[in-house]
């Protein structure tokens, strides 16, 4: 049987903090846009300040500063822009 490691908001803001911050610290990527869906690890209260601190309003996500939208979890950001349009 294969050991199966679930994503928390804990073990998810260690990646975002571990990984994903210091890969995006080391290119130039000041206007880059973060999608995420609305899993319960990538909504949690601690999760959204992380991002929000590291990106800006160039965060989508539900409770971030452009708010997914609800029941869309197949939407891709372009989809997303261009219905808005």
């Amino acid at each position: 049987m294969k050991a199966t490691t679930l994503v928390n908001g804990d073990r998810y803001r260690a990646m975002i903090t571990n990984f994903f911050i210091p890969e995006l610290n080391s290119h130039d990527v000041q206007e880059l846009w973060f999608q995420q869906d609305g899993a319960t690890c990538h909504t949690a209260r601690a999760t959204i300040d992380l991002l929000k601190d590291t990106l800006g309003e160039r965060l989508i996500s539900r409770f971030g500063p452009v708010n997914w939208p609800p029941r869309s979890c197949d939407l891709t950001l372009i989809d997303y822009f261009f219905g808005a349009m």
